[in-house]
């Protein structure tokens, strides 16, 4: 048995404002907001650091879970633009939330530098013989990109590409009841980013909460996210 450490927790605060979805992350909302720490390989500590540095920021309020995460990347890439396209066959950005922590479902947001999305829903975890949902859509879901550099010219260094998403609160009424969160709600959350090198045959997969093994889906494995007021 692989040896695991803690999930991380993470204090998502209560924006006054809807916050701006353009992919620019310069709303004055995110700045109250805290950087996660770096993502780290899936497996945690026995692998090496990622090469490049990937955080997330998260807020919310009446209507919506915010999600601002920015991605380090010298050479921005995609190619992907059909909905619901298998996402990680692009370098991508991928969310895991399972608001009813106490039962087997959850849910799974992928997206690429084209703002192409992949939204699922997963009644179990493979493991347990889950079938994935992909007639599930996030109603209202609102996502954009940012590229710091050039995307697909490989001629120039990028900086990197951020990512902006408004995740509504009321996403999965279709597949289950989910009460509306409160400051002390807890939701079990991760986030991992797939990333392909030229010449090396499998991705790395690199994410906020460590899983110990190279599998997302373990839930039980994923971080907390706290709701929380305003910030002071």
């Amino acid at each position: 048995m692989a040896q695991t450490s803690t999930p991380l927790s993470y204090d998502c605060h209560r924006t006054s404002r809807p916050i701006h979805i353009d992919g620019k992350l310069d709303d004055a909302a995110w700045q109250k907001a805290q950087w996660t720490t770096d993502f780290v390989d899936i497996e945690g500590d026995k692998q090496p650091r990622p090469k490049y540095r990937t955080r997330v920021k998260m807020l919310w309020d009446d209507h919506y879970l915010y999600i601002a995460a920015e991605l380090e990347e010298p050479d921005v890439k995609a190619t992907l633009t059909q909905h619901d396209s298998v996402i990680f066959h692009d370098n991508d950005f991928e969310v895991f939330v399972k608001p009813l922590p106490s039962t087997e479902s959850y849910y799974e947001f992928e997206i690429n530098a084209l703002n192409t999305g992949w939204d699922l829903f997963l009644p179990k975890p493979y493991s347990e013989n889950g079938k994935p949902d992909n007639s599930w859509d996030i109603e209202g879901l609102k996502t954009a990109i940012s590229v710091q550099g050039t995307l697909n010219n490989s001629s120039d260094r990028d900086r990197g590409w951020t990512v902006e998403i408004a995740y509504p609160l009321d996403a999965f009424a279709s597949r289950q009841t989910v009460p509306h969160p409160q400051p002390g709600t807890v939701w079990r959350i991760n986030f991992s980013r797939v990333e392909w090198t030229k010449g090396k045959p499998k991705e790395d997969n690199w994410v906020w909460s460590p899983q110990g093994v190279i599998n997302m889906h373990v839930p039980d494995r994923w971080g907390y996210l706290h709701f929380a007021g305003k910030p002071k």
